[in-house]
C-alpha cells in the first residue's frame, strides 16, 4: 500500500473495498488525476507517469474527499492535510556494519521527542545521544511518532501509521537520528500503538468499516479488526507497519503499547503476526521487541512453538508499584494491592511479576499468570516512565516525592537487579521537572480529554480533593506541554545524580556477578522492618551482597541471617554504597571486620568477599585462653585485665 515511487513516476495502491471509482488527485498547479484500477480483495491500484518525490496527493473515492493517502509516508501539514511521496531511498545510510542488539545486556533509556529538548526536533535530539553513551545506556525508546492530530502530544492517537509526526521534522531527520545513534553505539526502538486509532484525522472507515470492529471496544474507543470479518487486508496493514519501521528506519526492535487491548481470536494471534514480519524485515540484524500487558498474559513472551508470541520482554509494572509505595509510603488507586515491603521487592526481583494469577483488590479479579520460568532479562522495570510519571496529580517526578537516601537506595536496587532496566529521559539529570499529559485537540475534543482526564486521576482520593482540583494541569493546555520539557544543565557530568547512575550501569556492565543477569543464583532475606539483603552467588568464592534499608539505621545488623556470611576464608568488604558524598549522600559507618556493624539507613550498600587474615577459626585444644574474635573490644579488654589480676 501507498505511493512508491519507480523508473519514471509513482505507482498508487490502496484498500478500499466497496469503493468503485479511486482516484488520485494531485496538488498543484495541474490538478492531475489519476483513476486507478481495482484489484483482488479490494485493493486499488495505478501507476502515474511523471511524479517524483515530494508529490502531494490525496485519494477521492466514488466523488467524496479528497482524503489523505492511510499508508501515507509524511504528512507535512498535519493528519487532515495532504499525503507526500517519499522516497525511502535518497538517505545515505552510514551503519552497514551495525548488527543490531539482543536483549541481554541492555539498558534502556525512553525519551519522548517534542520534550527531550528545548526544540523538540529529531536533529536536536541527536546532539543529546553522548550524553546517554557516557551514562552507560545502550538502546533508546522513543515514544509514538505516527502522525497524529495537534502541535503537540505522547503520540499514542497516532492515526498516520507510517507517517513521523512532520513537527519533529522530515522522515529523514528521523533516519539521521537512528543512523547516528548506530555509529555511537546505541540502539534505537520505537513505540508503536495497534490496539486503536487517534479520534482525530483518522480516515481509514471512509476507506473501509472493516477496519475496525464495532462489536468491540477498549478504553479509547472502537477496537481494531483483526479477526472479524474483512480482516485479512486489516492484519496486513499493522503487521507491515511493523516491518516498515524496521526496514525503512533500521530501527533495533519495537515496544508494542497496550497489547492487552488487541483483540485477536485468530489462529495466530496478530501480536504473533508482526514479530514475525519485524524479525523478517530485520534481514541478518538482531531486534529486540517489548510488550506492555496489564494482564500480564505471559503467553506474549513465550515463543511460539509454546503457544506464544515471541516477543523478547515485557514490560512489569509490580516492581514498579511495590518500588513506589516502598519509597513513599503511598498507596492510593492501583497501588492499593502494594505495601512497598521488602519481601515485595525481594519477590519481584527473583521472580518478575508479582500478580501471576492472584486477585487483585483494585480490580476485583485475577491478574497475571505464571512466569517464575521466564528468566529475569526478560522482565523490564523501571522506577519511572512516560505513564508512572504523568498518573498522578502533578507529574512529579519519583525524586520529589520520597527521601534523597532512599531514592538513591532505590535505585541502586533497580539497576543492579537481574531484570533488563530502562530510565525515563531526565533520570540521569536529577530533573525535578514534571513530566504530564498533554494534548492539542479541537475545543470539542479538548473538552472531552480534559473530562476524562479528571476521571482518570479521580481513583487517586486525593486529587478529588477541590483545594487541589484548582491547581491540575489543564492537559490540552501547551503551556502543559512546555512544563514538561527537560531543561539542561551546565555540565550533566556535575549531576549527582549522573554519577549515581553513571556508576551503577558501570558495575552492572564489568562486574561478572551482576553481568550474569541470572535471578537462578540469588536469594534474599529480611533483616529488618524495612531492611533485606540480596545475594548474588557466582562462581565460589565469589558472590556479592547488597543490603538495602529503607528505614532507620539498624545496629547491630542482624547476624542470624546465613546470607550475611562470608565464603569461608573471606570477610566483606564495601565496593560502593549511595551515600557516597559524590552522590549527594553523607557516608556510612566504616565496616570492621570481628565488630557489630550499624548497617546506615536509606541507603544502599554492596559487598564482595576479600582474603581474611590468618586467624584460629576457634581455639586450639587445651589452650588456657579462649579467643574473644566475636566479642566487642572494649569487653575484650575487660575480659583480659581481669584474666591478668587472677
Amino acid at each position: 500500500m501507498g505511493a512508491e515511487i519507480q523508473d519514471g513516476g509513482v505507482h498508487f495502491r490502496v484498500w478500499a473495498p466497496g469503493r468503485k471509482r479511486v482516484e488520485v488527485v494531485v496538488e498543484g498547479p495541474e490538478g492531475t488525476v489519476v483513476g486507478l484500477e481495482p484489484e483482488a480483495e479490494g485493493y486499488h491500484s495505478g501507476f502515474a507517469p511523471g511524479l517524483a518525490a515530494g508529490t502531494r496527493y490525496k485519494y477521492r473515492l466514488d466523488g467524496e474527499g479528497p482524503y489523505p493517502d492511510p499508508a501515507s509516508r509524511f504528512q507535512p501539514e498535519g493528519v487532515h492535510g495532504p499525503s507526500e511521496v517519499v522516497d525511502p531511498a535518497a538517505f545515505a545510510w552510514s551503519d552497514a556494519a551495525w548488527k543490531g542488539v539482543e536483549l541481554r545486556g541492555q539498558v534502556l533509556y525512553e525519551l519522548h521527542i517534542g520534550t527531550f529538548t528545548a526544540e523538540g526536533t529529531w536533529d536536536a535530539a541527536v546532539e543529546r545521544l553522548p550524553r546517554l553513551v557516557d551514562l552507560g545506556v545502550t538502546v533508546v525508546e522513543v515514544m509514538p511518532v505516527a502522525e497524529f492530530a495537534g502541535a503537540f502530544g505522547w503520540g499514542y492517537d497516532g492515526v498516520d501509521l507510517f507517517a513521523p509526526y512532520h513537527v519533529y521534522g522530515r522522515p529523514d531527520a528521523m533516519r539521521r537520528f537512528v543512523d547516528r545513534a548506530h555509529a555511537l553505539g546505541l540502539a534505537v526502538i520505537l513505540d508503536v500503538v495497534y490496539n486503536h486509532l487517534g479520534p482525530d484525522g483518522a480516515y481509514h472507515s471512509t476507506f473501509s468499516a472493516d477496519y475496525l470492529h464495532n462489536d468491540r471496544s477498549n478504553d479509547w474507543g472502537d477496537s481494531l479488526n483483526f479477526d472479524g470479518e474483512g480482516s485479512g487486508p486489516v492484519r496486513e496493514f499493522f503487521a507491515s507497519n511493523a516491518a516498515y519501521w524496521i526496514e525503512e528506519f533500521h530501527l533495533d526492535g519495537l515496544r508494542l503499547d497496550a497489547t492487552h487491548a488487541i483483540h485477536d481470536a485468530s489462529g495466530e494471534h496478530i501480536v504473533a503476526t508482526l514479530t514475525r514480519l519485524a524479525r523478517e524485515a530485520a534481514g541478518g540484524r538482531s531486534i529486540i521487541l517489548f510488550s506492555e500487558n496489564e494482564a500480564q498474559d505471559v503467553r506474549m513472551i513465550r515463543a511460539p512453538d509454546e503457544g506464544g508470541c515471541g516477543v523478547d520482554a515485557a514490560w512489569n509494572d509490580d516492581f514498579h508499584h511495590a518500588a513506589r509505595v516502598a519509597a513513599t509510603g503511598r498507596a492510593e488507586a492501583y497501588y492499593a494491592d502494594y505495601r512497598g515491603t521488602p519481601q515485595e521487592l525481594l519477590s519481584a526481583v527473583k521472580w518478575g511479576y508479582l500478580f501471576q494469577g492472584q486477585v487483585v483488590k483494585w480490580q476485583q479479579k485475577r491478574r497475571g499468570t505464571f512466569a517464575l520460568d521466564v528468566p529475569a532479562e526478560r522482565f523490564l522495570t523501571y522506577l519511572e516512565n512516560h505513564d508512572q510519571v504523568a498518573n498522578s496529580a502533578r507529574g512529579s517526578r519519583l525524586k520529589s516525592l520520597t527521601s534523597p537516601g532512599r531514592y538513591r537506595a532505590m535505585t541502586a536496587l533497580h539497576l543492579l537487579s537481574p531484570q533488563t532496566p530502562m530510565l525515563f529521559q531526565g533520570q540521569e539529570l536529577g530533573s525535578e521537572r514534571p513530566f504530564l499529559y498533554f494534548c492539542d485537540h479541537h475545543e470539542e475534543l479538548a473538552a472531552a480529554v480534559r473530562d476524562g482526564r479528571r476521571e482518570e486521576l479521580a481513583g487517586f482520593g486525593s486529587t478529588t480533593l477541590p483545594e487541589l482540583r484548582e491547581h491540575l494541569f489543564d492537559p490540552t493546555a501547551e503551556s502543559t506541554f512546555l512544563e514538561s520539557k527537560l531543561i539542561e544543565p551546565d555540565d550533566y557530568r556535575q549531576a549527582p545524580e549522573f554519577r549515581l547512575i553513571r556508576d551503577l550501569l558501570k558495575m552492572r556492565r564489568e562486574d561478572p556477578i551482576f553481568r550474569a543477569q541470572d535471578s537462578t543464583r540469588i536469594h534474599g532475606s529480611i533483616i529488618g522492618p524495612e531492611a533485606f539483603v540480596i545475594r548474588f552467588f557466582g562462581e565460589s568464592p565469589d558472590c556479592r551482597l547488597i543490603l538495602v534499608n529503607l528505614g532507620r539505621d539498624l545496629y547491630p545488623a542482624a547476624n542470624t541471617e546465613p546470607l550475611l556470611a562470608p565464603p569461608p576464608g573471606h570477610d566483606w568488604s564495601v565496593v560502593w554504597f549511595s551515600e557516597h558524598p559524590l552522590y549527594g549522600g553523607s557516608g556510612i559507618p566504616p565496616l570492621e571486620a570481628d565488630q557489630p556493624w550499624r548497617a546506615p539507613g536509606h541507603s544502599a550498600v554492596v559487598l564482595a568477599p576479600i582474603p581474611a587474615p590468618d586467624r584460629p577459626e576457634v581455639a586450639e585444644m587445651g589452650s588456657t585462653e579462649v579467643q574473644d574474635y566475636d566479642v566487642h573490644p572494649a569487653l575484650r579488654r575487660r575480659r583480659k585485665a581481669a584474666r591478668s589480676d587472677d
